[in-house]
């Protein structure tokens, strides 16, 4: 078990990808609907109950004072400062459609130079859009995802001065967001690409039967909504998101030498050639991997599977990847990370 161990501990991972040309996603999954987005949110409140852990200076106690002038209660800063409170910064993302009464989960961070945030409790804070208005009210008890401990190194200390209240946030206002314009909805390509968007409107238009829909530019499509759909646009698009087609695949290599991944995509064929590195010596003759006395196709995949039974390691297979695509065998762009 221990050998087992130091394998996976000391071997750098390979991770070969091949997605073949007929994978068929759905609309919904690789587009995202125009004018229908996520919208940031932020405020500045004060986290209280942190037990001697909180800030050193005097803002989170001129706050609360403030806070409390509005209950009547009338509070010099100074018999405040007990650094049992931290100023932070509150963030959230309301998608699109969340109406008032609706609940967001929120993340809170330090802002000045608390120690933990451990067991606070943050007091009632406003979420600001961009615009200036206040989108959502914020309030509860912190958490950092459970103690520090040192009592096992299996356990990971948790890091104390960000923090997250569940459905801590209540929507007070909906963010008004408009899909159809002129009776256009555009559709949005999670990863622009021509061929890809083109696929889109034609299934569109092949579905309802009628030139609806049409590839603007790589990253968007149009589609003009049916008359009979004018007064029932969310069914429209429930039928729309789940209308199938393929995506184009390009065909990349993404390479990260720091942890010996290599990823592509794509039926990725390689030109005849001759390869001497190190040990190993491989060939593509007329189409076909010539492995000793076996052969195989003249894929990227099948090279790889060929070197992998030579005993070649991931730093191997991508020195021969990058001297490949200097070489220029490998035509598809390589991005190394």
């Amino acid at each position: 078990m221990k050998k087992i161990s130091i394998f996976f501990i000391t071997l750098v991972i390979l991770i070969s990808i091949v997605l073949a040309a007929g994978d068929v996603v759905t609309i919904q999954d690789i587009t995202k609907i125009r004018g229908a987005m996520d919208n940031q949110l932020f405020g500045v409140g004060v986290v209280v109950g942190l037990n001697g852990n909180g800030d050193s200076g005097p803002v989170p106690s001129e706050l609360i004072a403030n806070m409390l002038k509005n209950f009547g209660v009338v509070v010099a800063p100074s018999d405040l400062n007990s650094k049992n409170s931290a100023l932070v910064m509150v963030t959230a993302n309301i998608p699109p459609f969340y109406y008032p009464g609706m609940k967001l989960g929120v993340t809170v961070s330090s802002i000045g130079d608390a120690k933990s945030l451990q067991g606070g409790v943050l007091l009632e804070t406003p979420l600001y859009g961009a615009d200036g208005n206040v989108y959502a009210v914020a309030q509860g008890q912190l958490s950092i995802g459970g103690f520090n401990t040192n009592q096992s190194v299996s356990l990971q200390q948790r890091y104390s001065l960000v923090a997250t209240i569940p459905d801590g946030a209540i929507v007070q206002k909906e963010i008004p967001s408009s899909i159809v314009k002129a009776g256009i909805v555009t559709l949005l390509l999670n990863k622009p690409d021509v061929v890809t968007a083109a696929r889109i409107a034609q299934a569109i238009n092949s579905k309802f039967q009628s030139n609806i829909a049409i590839a603007s530019s790589a990253g968007a499509v149009d589609i003009q909504v049916p008359n009979a759909f004018t007064n029932n646009l969310i069914d429209f698009l429930a039928i729309v998101e789940q209308i199938q087609v393929i995506p184009n695949l390009p065909q990349e290599i993404v390479i990260n030498e720091r942890t010996g991944t290599v990823i592509f995509g794509g039926d990725i064929t390689l030109p005849d050639f001759t390869m001497s590195y190190g040990n190993f010596s491989i060939s593509i003759v007329n189409g076909q991997l010539q492995n000793g006395s076996s052969s195989s196709g003249n894929t990227l995949a099948d090279l790889v599977n060929a070197l992998k039974a030579l005993g070649a390691t991931p730093q191997d297979i991508i020195a021969i990847a990058e001297a490949l695509h200097k070489a220029g065998i490998l035509q598809q762009n390589v991005v190394i990370m």
